[in-house]
């Protein structure tokens, strides 16, 4: 089945694919920048470099999303999301409410992060099945790709935190932020 036949769309499903698309191709715009400041923000140097890793992953992430919209033939349109624009804001907050330089903010930057990337995995995950059940196999494979990298970023996330960020914010005093 073509989602797309001279740029119409066919069924529901088409729609709320492509309603899904719009959002996560604003969500990997917009992380970028999330990036940017979250690797400014952290402390460890093991973390920052993740963050960056990850940002130019994500500007990857925008590639592969132009081509899945030009694959089906139609412009490729941001449309904010609401889910994500919270976690978004979370992060932020995180970084305003704990105290720099500290192993605390790592983790909370950490668990910031984590979030997205598990609200990613969850958009890619079902991406990937609409574009299977669309008939969309070149779609399903791009955004297969982006779906098992943010998968490796998250394990990354973990191994970092475990491998002494979690430890050293437990040996932090209670006034150090939060």
């Amino acid at each position: 089945m073509d989602i797309l036949k001279g740029s119409s769309i066919h069924s529901k499903l088409d729609s709320f694919f492509v309603t899904m698309l719009s959002e996560i191709y604003w969500s990997e715009k917009n992380l970028v920048d999330v990036l940017t400041t979250m690797a400014n923000a952290a402390s460890e140097d093991e973390l920052r470099e993740a963050f960056q890793k990850h940002k130019t992953q994500t500007q990857t992430h925008v590639t592969r999303l132009d081509k899945v919209f030009s694959l089906l033939g139609i412009p490729a349109e941001p449309i904010p999301s609401i889910g994500l624009q919270g976690l978004f804001d979370e992060g932020w907050q995180v970084i305003d409410e704990t105290e720099e330089g500290t192993a605390q903010r790592d983790v909370a930057l950490i668990i910031a992060a984590q979030k997205v990337e598990h609200y990613e995995i969850s958009c890619y995950g079902s991406l990937v099945n609409l574009a299977r059940t669309l008939g969309q196999k070149e779609v399903a494979d791009l955004l297969a790709a982006t779906l098992q990298e943010e998968k490796e970023t998250d394990a990354l996330l973990t191994i970092i935190a475990e491998s002494h960020i979690n430890e050293e914010a437990s040996q932090e005093p209670a006034d150090a932020g939060f």
